[in-house]
């Protein structure tokens, strides 16, 4: 017989999500704000009992993009971000938190405040995000732009953007604040140690994500639901255009969308105390949290190790191996996030139990840092019909962060804060100023034609430099053809941009 369950162990007990498609009959133009509390909302009413609403003493919610970079709001932005959501549910909670930048905050949220419930710190935590990225690219510029503004005031913690962490001067001036080159040059590198041409990595790509699309086809929130078939992921056309190359449109995230998710977590003495029936009930048996070296410094591009031992301590602190998942979401805003963990843990892209619940972030959409708090409201609903254990693996940054959780409706005790790895292994050192000859490990270029990027070895000193590749040079060419990985190049710096050109042969 099983022992009976600590009163203070924390459960998820309500989630709930929103949409407000762009065009469609009943379209709103729904701020994030908005979108937040429709979702949150939602999750409270999950919880069948009107009782918990009341006991909320924490908000946290993720951070919006409009709130996620220097650049000024296209639609303005909330002063206060979770007041604003708490307004919008007649609620005032004690503590009010919006969390830092990074697709990893959601899972980070839950785990943290699962701790916190343990602890005795609070009694009902309600966590939520909302993204309205189609509407503000729709109206930007507009005179009939809605104003997304406003002045609500009240006690919150702001942990601040922190988006410095993700990037660096020498980064932006190469253009990598731009996701899909940064990334692509981490799926050319794995492409390069796996030796494959470009054909045969973008089919690979597209066995991924095919499956991704089907589930994305049956979920009536997924931004599209058109089943895609591995070709037509893989093939390069008018309606699938190379954005950053390996990648064709249908393969990277789907960022315009409007979107928001919430989850409720309580313990089980204040879950029981309400009346929340015990079916609703999911617990997190395992957790962890992941912070890789930066891009430039980690010795090989085309992964991210700190990230799977994330994975592998999530596991084993739920006491489960990989083949005793029975649902999984791997965050899939590029190919790079997947394969980094299925590499490692030896399963296959047409795994029958799937990589998504969702359908992922290129079929159900990328809403900004907000997509794993989706995952863990359908993994959630989907634990709550059938035995098993689901995986969310949550990723932000340049594959620089990375928070893991195991989730399933059997009971089990807490186990305490999980541990957060950070990387222990060599990095190496990275030249901002770069001149003399080097050989290239990696590359991308833009499907526009213009110039292309580099990442390469300095034959000189062994140092990592990052360089753009002229469009009048040849080696752009030799990009575009595929033979880009291992080129000879001489690099030169100047007004803090570096240019990687072929030798001159003369």
């Amino acid at each position: 017989m099983a022992a009976p369950l600590d009163p203070s162990t924390p459960v998820l007990i309500g989630v709930g999500q929103s949409t407000d498609p762009f065009g469609s009959a009943d379209y709103a133009a729904l701020s994030s704000v908005e979108l937040a509390a429709a979702a949150a909302s939602a999750a409270l009413e999950d919880c069948g009992t009107a009782s918990i609403a009341g006991l909320v003493d924490v908000l946290a919610c993720v951070r919006p993009m409009e709130l996620s970079t220097p650049l000024p709001p296209a639609l303005g932005a909330s002063s206060n971000f979770p007041r604003a959501v708490a307004q919008c549910l007649g609620l005032e909670p004690e503590h009010a938190v919006l969390e830092s930048v990074g697709g990893q905050s959601p899972q980070q949220l839950v785990s943290e405040y699962a701790d916190r419930i343990s602890a005795g710190e609070h009694q009902a935590v309600l966590i939520a995000g909302g993204e309205s990225l189609s509407t503000q690219a729709h109206f930007t510029g507009r005179e009939d732009a809605p104003d997304f503004s406003d002045d609500v005031t009240g006690p919150w913690e702001d942990r601040g953007a922190n988006w410095e962490f993700l990037l660096d001067d020498n980064l932006i001036a190469h253009g990598l604040f731009i996701a899909s080159a940064a990334y692509a040059l981490m799926d050319h590198a794995r492409r390069g140690r796996l030796g494959l041409s470009v054909e045969e990595y973008r089919r690979e790509m597209g066995r991924l994500f095919a499956p991704f699309s089907e589930v994305a086809a049956a979920n009536p929130l997924a931004s599209t639901r058109t089943v895609r078939t591995a070709a037509e992921l893989a093939a390069v056309t008018a309606d699938n255009p190379l954005i950053y190359d390996p990648y064709p449109r249908w393969t990277v995230a789907r960022e315009k969308v409007n979107l928001g998710a919430a989850v409720v977590i309580t313990s089980v003495e204040v879950a029981r105390r309400c009346g929340v029936p015990e079916d609703q009930w999911v617990y997190l048996h395992g957790h962890a949290d992941a912070v890789e070296a930066p891009l430039l410094e980690r010795p090989d591009l085309g992964g991210g190790p700190v990230s799977v031992q994330a994975v592998r301590a999530a596991l084993a602190m739920a006491g489960i191996g990989p083949d005793d998942l029975t649902a999984l979401d791997l965050y899939s805003c590029f190919a790079i996030p997947v394969f980094n963990i299925t590499d490692a843990l030896g399963i296959e892209a047409d795994d029958p139990r799937g990589l998504t619940v969702t359908g992922g972030l290129p079929f159900f959409g990328g809403p900004g840092n907000n997509y794993s708090l989706h995952a863990i409201a359908e993994t959630v609903r989907r634990l709550r019909t059938a035995d098993g254990f689901g995986l969310v693996g949550a990723n932000g940054g340049l594959l620089s962060k990375y928070s893991v959780g195991v989730y399933s409706s059997t009971p089990t005790g807490w186990s305490g804060r999980g541990p957060v790895l950070t990387d222990q292994g060599e990095r190496l050192a990275v030249a901002a100023r770069a001149d003399g000859p080097g050989v290239v490990e990696t590359y991308t270029f833009p499907g526009t034609g213009d110039a292309g990027v580099v990442v390469g070895r300095l034959d000189a000193t062994g140092e990592r430099f990052v360089a753009m590749a002229p469009v009048d040079d040849p080696l752009l060419a030799l990009l575009r053809a595929g033979d880009g990985i291992g080129a000879r190049v001489t690099v030169t710096s100047a007004d803090g941009v570096n240019s990687a050109r072929t030798p001159d042969r003369s």
